[in-house]
């Protein structure tokens, strides 16, 4: 019944058959709750610091064997035709065994504007367009009926308003997604991002379903 059931799930998520991946039951439970649409509307409803974020994580590149990949679109609802972040992440274990989710930028991006409302269309994009964004990736941990984790130390660079790097922290249940990412000058002051804690993303729809 298990057997045949992880078989249902591979099939479902867009012909993933990943060498090892179907078999690690951990990691595949992380893919199935990361993918889908997502909104921080109640929690903009409930409090005025933050905004009303639509996020899109759609499943892509079905062939590849080193991982489970996504497209991943976030705008501020109403102008999802100007989404502010485009990214791919691989989610994969690393060779100490961790899983990773690394995080890439990609060239051209804004002719993928839209597609997750075509994820087929996704399959076709080139894959050496894609550039890895060192000291990015997020390492995340199980924890029972979640996933918890985040980036580590100052690597992820950013320039954006006076910053000089990153930080991101996640917690990933199977409805909800809690995103914190700010932005620190080289000072350590924080210059970008929400102060208060991360943003509540409650999934309204999922690619599949475990």
């Amino acid at each position: 019944m298990r057997n045949t059931l992880c078989s249902i799930l591979l099939v479902m998520f867009c012909g993933y058959s990943f060498a090892g991946s179907g078999k690690d039951k951990e990691l595949m439970r992380l893919a199935t709750w990361m993918n889908g649409h997502f909104s921080s509307e109640l929690q903009a409803r409930s409090d005025s610091d933050y905004m009303d974020i639509r996020l899109h994580m759609i499943p892509v590149f079905g062939s590849r064997t080193d991982g489970f990949w996504f497209y991943v679109e976030q705008s501020v609802a109403g102008a999802e035709d100007r989404p502010y972040r485009q990214r791919f992440y691989r989610l994969h274990r690393n060779e100490s065994g961790q899983l990773v989710s690394a995080v890439y930028t990609s060239k051209g991006s804004k002719g993928l504007i839209g597609v997750w409302k075509n994820p087929a269309s996704v399959e076709a994009w080139p894959m050496d367009s894609l550039e890895l964004r060192d000291g990015c990736s997020i390492l995340l941990k199980s924890e029972g009926s979640r996933f918890k984790g985040g980036t580590w130390g100052t690597g992820c660079e950013s320039k954006l308003r006076g910053a000089s790097y990153a930080t991101s922290e996640v917690v990933i249940s199977r409805n909800m997604l809690l995103s914190w990412d700010r932005g620190f000058d080289a000072s350590g002051k924080q210059v970008w991002g929400a102060e208060k804690g991360g943003y509540q993303f409650i999934k309204q729809k999922s690619i599949y379903e475990k």
